[in-house]
């Protein structure tokens, strides 16, 4: 019975048909800090994989040129990568990450939609090995982008914080992968 619920929630992530439960999550195979030049000066903070209903979705990193205070985070300069294991509907990433970000602050309608635009326009259709990278700019914005080619500008602070909150916020809906992604060793930060 959980299969099925499983099956039935992977259109609302926005799965594509092809990744059945029966696809095979594919690990990253490079090193990112290699190949990326957003990533050039950039060190290694903590990384985790997210997984639903038991289906790796993606592996996340978080790079900065200096410590982050979990605390703290939102003030600090930072990238964060996601390396997709599985094929997803761009749209339905959009849409979830919105979900997420309501469940740190209240949005009007207006700015909700707003937003869901500019997630639209960042966040295309991915496949096994795709990376989606955000770079938080503190009081400024976020700048997105797709396999390192520069895709979407959002010059809005509070939607960058909530964004990036998403994963560092402690209203997360992943705690494990926030403690993963800060470096705590012991699962609280």
């Amino acid at each position: 019975m959980q299969r099925r619920t499983a099956l039935a929630a992977l259109p609302a992530l926005g799965l594509a048909a092809a990744a059945g439960p029966w696809a095979r999550a594919q690990s990253p195979t490079q090193n990112p800090a290699q190949s990326a030049p957003e990533l050039a000066g950039l060190t290694l903070r903590g990384q985790g994989r997210f997984r639903y209903f038991g289906l790796a979705i993606y592996d996340a990193r978080l790079w900065s040129a200096e410590p982050v205070d979990p605390a703290r985070w939102a003030e600090r300069p930072l990238t964060l990568e996601l390396q997709y294991a599985r094929s997803l509907v761009g749209r339905e990433i959009a849409k979830r990450s919105l979900v997420e970000m309501r469940r740190q602050a209240t949005l009007s309608d207006a700015q909700a939609q707003a937003w869901l635009q500019a997630m639209e326009a960042a966040f295309p259709d991915v496949k096994a090995g795709d990376r989606l990278t955000g770079q938080h700019e503190p009081g400024v914005g976020a700048q997105f982008l797709f396999n390192g080619q520069p895709r979407q500008r959002v010059a809005d602070a509070q939607f960058a914080r909530l964004f990036f909150g998403i994963w560092l916020s402690p209203q997360t809906s992943e705690p494990a992968l926030r403690a993963q992604l800060l470096g705590s060793r012991d699962g609280q930060s």
